[in-house]
């Protein structure tokens, strides 16, 4: 899982500290800096993130200023102060904040609430799947939901996968195809290639044999790796006997 984040500091050298830090985790995409809290406001109207790391003395709009107004936004990214200011810790628990990282910022204390933003983001993606059996799909700053049900065979891209659905539309979403493996295999998706997973229902044939072993969808044949082919059969055969 990658995810993008907005800092928000009024202090240049603070916020280019800050930006350096996250640069140096692999898991951090995109990072979107402000100076102010109106900036960053402007930019989360038209950029969708998972965290953000605010300061909470800024001109204008302030860091609490900002979380509450985080509380409005259909999906509401992850919060985490990063200040000097050692007596707001109530306030931004408060405000549901995740973590509270005091200046000067040490790397491994940033790496901490890191971790805590993705055990945040890793259980509501578990609860999404477990409890409603739907995907949400960031657009803009809403979401979609897409029904896993819907979801015929899902293609890697990178540290993304893009869902087809039944209907012919696509999704992506910032999932590794290898935790929707992990995740969905007890809904009947199988792995068939190192790019494509499969709902095992949606397929009408397979040919294992030959050149180039496939399954066959109605709308589409999907290549299957040679190393897979045992397991394919296997899945496959447990399908056909239920």
């Amino acid at each position: 899982m990658i995810i993008d984040v907005l800092v928000a500091d009024d202090e240049p050298p603070a916020l280019a500290e800050l930006v350096a830090l996250l640069e140096a985790d692999a898991r951090i995409g995109a990072i979107h800096a402000a100076s102010t809290g109106a900036d960053a406001l402007r930019m989360l109207s038209s950029e969708a993130v998972e965290a953000v790391f605010l300061d909470i003395h800024m001109p204008g709009v302030d860091g609490f200023d900002l979380a509450r107004a985080l509380g409005r936004f259909a999906q509401r990214p992850a919060l985490v102060f990063v200040t000097a200011d050692d007596a707001g810790a109530v306030t931004a628990f408060d405000l549901d904040a995740l973590d509270y990282v005091l200046k000067p910022v040490r790397p491994e204390r940033l790496r901490r609430a890191i971790d805590r933003v993705f055990a945040d983001a890793r259980a509501k993606e578990a609860a999404d799947d477990v409890d409603t059996g739907t995907v949400a799909v960031p657009v803009g700053q809403s979401v979609r939901l897409v029904r896993r049900a819907d979801v015929r065979w899902v293609k890697a891209e990178g540290d993304y996968s893009r869902l087809w659905t039944e209907a012919g539309d696509t999704h992506l979403v910032r999932i590794p195809i290898s935790e929707l493996e992990e995740r969905w295999e007890a809904a009947g998706f199988v792995r068939i290639h190192r790019s494509y997973l499969v709902q095992a229902d949606a397929i009408t044939g397979v040919r294992l044999t030959g050149p180039l072993p496939v399954v066959e969808l109605p709308e589409v044949e999907l290549p299957v790796s040679r190393r897979l082919i045992p397991a394919v059969r296997s899945r496959l055969v447990k399908v056909d006997s239920r």
